[in-house]
Parts: structure tokens; C-alpha cells; sequence
């Protein structure tokens, strides 16, 4: 089985326009959540958002001006990512060069703008005809548009994967990447997982489920709470980030450096309710990736939490960790980046595990940047308030619990210089 390692990184999230802006603003503890658009506050006054700190399509060319906001956000960090990785368009080896993605609605901006368009058509007492739409409307809305993209963009032969799996989403696509190369199926990949859902079509989906958070009196930028006694829900957010992985033998030849290996991954299906999670499966994703990683609870130092925010996840999550590490829980640095950049869907798996990759390599662990009151249900270190310097970290692992009861944990460690 081929060593699998990753070259390269990139991210636009609410934090940041880049990976390494990302990652600075969570260490500083900055929370990138704020008040709705006008267009949504008029039917959800009390909604908060978690909006890209950067704008996608003017970090492209003007060509992909006309594609969906996740699909321009797919493009942004993946250019980031290969460009760190040092890979040009249509390389040589480009039938054993993947594109895995993951995203959890695409086409969102598409479908609300489509129907927004078919309603104001309706209203001009037939002026207009409702049933002409733009005829790219399909592609630009289709799940895979942002692989498709991707592939075209840099030439990439090898298979064009997308997964929807909720808030796992991305975590998968780069477990199901990882595995793929190991195996011997492709020799490289770039994983994408991006989101754009923050249309009023889509929050008034989301906030019919009741898991949105309510805003804080004194600070609404702080209202993402988790583990929190006083916590009340989630922040969606939007943004996407990309990762490159290659077999070390395809690294090497090109004396590519690596920033970690990726080596361990697992997966798990609640198979009892749409939303409520389940503690046993959590906890088998979770030694299931430590198994495939060949690794022990103590050889893990930082946890990036799935940490949504929400009464029933933040104690089940809580309370599978504990299963799950025991002893080795004395050293396990825990946090839960959401509280700062929001519930990026089906980019919240990837640009966490960017983040925690991150950690690992600097030393420095982002905190839950606004755990104030600790649950007394939630009782592990989740990094309160903030970040944690100087810190030997060998190994990471990054959870990501969906919707649907679909479980993702990713395991990656140091690679030497």
C-alpha cells in the first residue's frame, strides 16, 4: 500500500481569503460571524451568517464569473492548493490524477436567483416569460459542477467523484481519496469540499429545523457556542478549501516537500434517526480511523471537533471522545473551530482538517474561542477562549458527524522533512 501525503492546502473561509489568513484569525480567537444581508433579515431578523471574507469571483478569471458561488469557491481554494503543492494544469501522469468533492447543496445561489427570477416574471402581468431561464441553469446547479470545473480547469483525467453527505461531505471525499491512492487506484488527487447556501431559500430550510443559534445580547460575533452551557445552536457559513494528496513515491520524484501524512480514516452509518446522533457509531468512525492510521488514543495530541453547537451533538460528541480515548484523554487538546468560522455544510470536514493539519505544524492549537461556560456534561480540555502555543503535536484527528447519521474521522501525522 502507497504512503499517502499532502503537498499542498489552500482555503477562502469567513476567516480568511487564504489558508494561512484562515488559520491566523482562528488563533487569534476572531469570530467571522455577523448580522444577515437585507434580503434575508427581512424574513429572518434574528439570523446570523457566516459570510466569505473575500468575494470568489474576483480572485478568478472572468471566465468563471458565470458559475455558482460554490463552484467559484471550489476553484478559489483549489488553486490555492495547487499552486502550494506545485502542480501545473494537464500534467503528464493526468489519468491517475483525481478530483474528489464534497458539498452538501450545490447550486443553491442558482436555484434561489432561478425561482427569484420566475416570480418577479409572474408579477409583471406577463411582460416577461417565466419559463425562459438561462439555458446553463442545469450545469451551474448540478452537485458536481465544482468537479467538473476543477477537472477541467487543470486537466485532470483520472475519475471526477462528488459526495453529499451532509456536514461529512468533504471529511469523505478525503477519506475516499486517501484510500483510492493507498490502494493503487490514482497516484494524486485534489480534494475539494465547498459550500454556498446562504440564500433565503436555504435559511428558511435551516431555521424551520430550530438548530440555529440565537444572537448574543452583548456580542453577536460570539453567539456560536460550543460545549457551551448557555449554547444555542449553530452558524451557517459558506467559503470552501481544497487539500493535494499524492503517494509518497509520486512526491518524492518530483522532490515535492509534504506538509503531513494522511493516514488513517474512518466511517460509520447511525442507521436510526435523520438528526440525532449516535454515540456508539462516532465512536467506531473514530477507532475505525485510528485502526487504518496503525495509532493508539495516545499517540493523538490535537482533536478538531465536529462541535456544532447543539444540545444533543455537543454531549454525544463529547461523550464518544471519552469512549474512544480514555487514559490518553489527559493529553488530548480539543477544540471546536465552528465557533469562529460558522457550520461551512459540506466544507466544514475539509477546511477543519486544513485547520488542524495546520495546528500540527505550527504548534499552535486554535481554541473554542468562545467557551465562557463550560457544560458541565462537556468536560474534556476544548481549548477555552484561547489559542495554545508551543505545543508538541505528532498526530491530529478531525471528526465530522452529519445529518442523515453519516460519520467521518480523519487521522493524519508528521511527515519528516
Amino acid at each position: 500500500m502507497a504512503k499517502v501525503l499532502i503537498t499542498g492546502m489552500g482555503a477562502i473561509s469567513p476567516l480568511g481569503a487564504d489558508l494561512p489568513g484562515s488559520f491566523a484569525r482562528a488563533l487569534a480567537g476572531d469570530c467571522a460571524i455577523g448580522p444577515a444581508s437585507a434580503g434575508i433579515a427581512k424574513w429572518l431578523p434574528d439570523v446570523l451568517l457566516a459570510s466569505a471574507a473575500a468575494e470568489p469571483h474576483t480572485m478568478l478569471d472572468a471566465k468563471h464569473a458565470s458559475l455558482d458561488r460554490a463552484s467559484q469557491f471550489a476553484l478559489v481554494a483549489a488553486g490555492e492548493a495547487m499552486n502550494a503543492a506545485g502542480i501545473t494544469p494537464r500534467p503528464a501522469d493526468a489519468r491517475r490524477f483525481g478530483v474528489f468533492v464534497g458539498i452538501g447543496f450545490g447550486g443553491a445561489h442558482t436555484v434561489d436567483g432561478l425561482y427569484e427570477r420566475f416570480q418577479s416574471a409572474v408579477q409583471s402581468e406577463g411582460k416577461r416569460n417565466p419559463t425562459v431561464v438561462h439555458p446553463l441553469s442545469v450545469p451551474r446547479m448540478m452537485a458536481n459542477a465544482a468537479a467538473a470545473a476543477i477537472s477541467m480547469t487543470y486537466g485532470l483525467n483520472g475519475p471526477s467523484n462528488t459526495y453529499s453527505v451532509a456536514c461529512a461531505s468533504s471529511a469523505i471525499a478525503i477519506g475516499e481519496a486517501f484510500h483510492a491512492i493507498r490502494d493503487g487506484y490514482l497516484d494524486a488527487a485534489i480534494v475539494v469540499g465547498c459550500e454556498a447556501m446562504l440564500t433565503p431559500g436555504s435559511l428558511l430550510a435551516w431555521n424551520a429545523l430550530r438548530v440555529m443559534a440565537k444572537p448574543d445580547a452583548n456580542n453577536p460575533a460570539r453567539s456560536c457556542r460550543p460545549f457551551s452551557q448557555d449554547r444555542s445552536g449553530f452558524v451557517l457559513g459558506e467559503g470552501g478549501a481544497a487539500i493535494v494528496l499524492e503517494s509518497a513515491e509520486r512526491a518524492h520524484a518530483r522532490q515535492q516537500p509534504a506538509l503531513a501524512e494522511l493516514c488513517g480514516y474512518g466511517r460509520s452509518s447511525d442507521a436510526a434517526h435523520l438528526t440525532a446522533p449516535s454515540s456508539a457509531e462516532q465512536v467506531f468512525a473514530m477507532q475505525q480511523a485510528l485502526a487504518d492510521a496503525g495509532l493508539q488514543p495516545q499517540h493523538i495530541q490535537y482533536l478538531n471537533a465536529h462541535g456544532t453547537a447543539t444540545e444533543a451533538g455537543d454531549v454525544v460528541e463529547t461523550e464518544s471522545i471519552r469512549s474512544v480515548f480514555g487514559d490518553a484523554l489527559q493529553q488530548l487538546a480539543i477544540s471546536s473551530t465552528k465557533s469562529m468560522h460558522g457550520h461551512l455544510i459540506g466544507a466544514s470536514g475539509i477546511l477543519e482538517f486544513a485547520l488542524a493539519v495546520m495546528a500540527m505544524n505550527s504548534g499552535s492549537l486554535p481554541p473554542t474561542a468562545t467557551l465562557e461556560t463550560p457544560d458541565p456534561r462537556c468536560d474534556l480540555d476544548f481549548i477555552p477562549l484561547q489559542a495554545r502555543h508551543g505545543c508538541q503535536v505528532d498526530a491530529i484527528m478531525s471528526n465530522s458527524f452529519a445529518f442523515g447519521g453519516s460519520n467521518a474521522s480523519l487521522v493524519a501525522r508528521r511527515h519528516p522533512a
